[in-house]
């Protein structure tokens, strides 16, 4: 989020949907540089768990300017869902494409190993991270509604925001979650 912009102006960006028919923890969602981690347990009271859809190593592109790769990159992209432990009922959807080569072993590897969300994994190494807002929107559930109890028609909310680490770009982390 530029550091000019309010909550209030990044939520009238939202198309599709109006910002004030929201619940104030899609609303926190939406706007917040904290961990949903540690949001949604607090709201919820529930433990959360992160399950792993996917993971994979990827050449860098010019898909992923955003992170500004050296040339032949190695980049994680990963599918995650976090989930609560004792509704099942699955909070958020994440996709993000990392810069592994650009943290130091013992993190990248509870990176690669370990179901340790991303939130928690900065706090444990003390990784100091800024995160830049670069997107909220309201948009068609599609494939994703698999992930959530709604209709393929049903929306979702999400938003994509770039995490920076000693002023480098080290991650781009897109987050759904559902309107209902």
């Amino acid at each position: 989020m530029p550091y000019n912009e309010s909550a209030i102006d990044i939520l009238e960006k939202l198309e599709g949907v109006e910002a004030h028919s929201l619940k104030p923890l899609q609303r926190v969602l939406l706007i917040t540089d904290g961990t949903l981690t540690e949001i949604l347990e607090a709201f919820f009271l529930e433990r959360i768990r992160l399950i792993k859809i996917s993971q994979q190593t990827i050449s860098a592109t010019v898909a992923h300017m955003q992170l500004a790769p050296n040339p032949e990159e190695v980049l994680l992209e990963r599918k995650i869902i976090l989930q609560g432990m004792k509704s099942n009922r699955n909070y958020v959807y994440a996709e993000s494409v990392i810069a592994i080569e650009r943290f130091d072993p013992p993190f990248r590897d509870k990176l690669l190993n370990s179901d340790i969300s991303l939130g928690r994994l900065w706090v444990e190494h003390k990784l100091e991270t800024h995160k830049e807002l670069l997107e909220v929107r309201c948009q068609p559930a599609n494939n994703l509604s698999q992930y959530f109890e709604c209709k393929d028609p049903s929306l979702l909310l999400a938003r994509t925001y770039c995490v920076f680490s000693a002023a480098k770009p080290v991650m781009v982390i897109s987050e759904y979650f559902p309107v209902e």
